[in-house]
């Protein structure tokens, strides 16, 4: 299982926004092969800053099955809009558990 990560910075004023995209955009990457499921949580700190967590079976579910989809392309046109600047997103592979 690979987990996803990508700090979500979103322009503020637009959360509210953002979340009703996001929820419509979840039932698009829900639908993807290899997806395992996703958490978007809001920081306390930073109110529009945001944490997405998706699992994945491959990394390349991810890289080449979600991102190369014309799913993918609906994705981007509900959400990425609403980043500034533009998240960076890292892939981790388990190493222990508690």
């Amino acid at each position: 299982m690979i987990l996803e990560q990508a700090v979500l910075p979103v322009i503020a004023g637009r959360e509210t926004e953002f979340e009703a995209a996001f929820d419509e955009a979840r039932h698009i990457i829900a639908s993807m092969p290899g997806f395992g499921g996703l958490t978007l949580s809001r920081c306390l700190e930073r109110p529009s800053g945001y944490l997405l967590l998706v699992t994945w079976e491959t990394l390349e579910d991810h890289t080449e099955g979600f991102r190369g989809s014309a799913e993918y392309r609906e994705w981007r046109a509900l959400l990425h809009h609403f980043y500034d600047p533009f998240p960076v997103v890292e892939h981790y592979e388990t190493v222990l558990t508690a």
